[in-house]
């Protein structure tokens, strides 16, 4: 791959990585109730998990959707039960000094990693990079799109954690606590607009 060709890859993949989508506002959340460290399994399931996920779609897992043409609708279906599965624990989510007494967890490494595979947002961004980037599903080329995702991700979820976790004093008010978990709720849940409708 052309070293032109590889930076528009990486701007591709810090674009698809930082603004917001089912991903970020998780991680954003989990930052703001449970902290950064809490939140590591959580992260390091989203950036092997996806890269994983990515180089499976990039050497052929996408083919089942023309092999079978339903397995779109059951992706989809089963994204948005999910989604708004875990927009509803978000929404009831416990303020910070309350979350491990209500029983409340950020996600685990498996459930993050699990998650990728039905989420909307991963799943274009994967066929599209794929498509864009390793049209011939050569391993070279989808490993560097792997490789490309994988160092944007870590910066993404770290900067994303983060970023709730500044918030976290602002948030100690349990009022202003639960307006935030329903704004996060509620941006997860309009994430699925293009899903639905697009």
């Amino acid at each position: 791959m052309p070293f032109d060709t590889f930076l528009a890859l990486l701007t591709f993949a810090f674009v698809a990585s930082m603004t917001p989508g089912p991903n970020n506002v998780m991680l954003l959340s989990s930052g703001v109730n449970f902290g950064v460290a809490r939140t590591v399994p959580h992260m390091a399931g989203i950036t092997l998990g996806f890269s994983l996920m990515i180089g499976l779609v990039g050497l052929g897992v996408a083919g089942l959707f023309t092999a079978w043409p339903p397995a779109r609708a059951v992706l989809t279906w089963v994204s948005v039960a999910y989604l708004l599965w875990l927009a509803w624990k978000i929404a009831r989510s416990a303020p910070p000094s309350g979350a491990v007494a209500a029983g409340a967890r950020p996600l685990t490494f498996p459930q993050a990693a699990g998650f990728q595979w039905v989420n909307p947002k991963g799943w274009t961004a994967a066929l599209t990079a794929n498509a864009l980037y390793a049209p011939g599903s050569d391993l070279p080329s989808v490993a560097l799109v792997v490789a490309a995702f994988a160092a944007v991700s870590v910066l993404s979820v770290t900067v994303w954690t983060v970023l709730g976790r500044g918030l976290r004093a602002f948030l100690q008010d349990r009022r202003r606590l639960r307006v935030f978990n329903i704004v996060m709720a509620l941006t997860l849940v309009a994430s699925l607009y293009p899903v639905l409708f697009g």
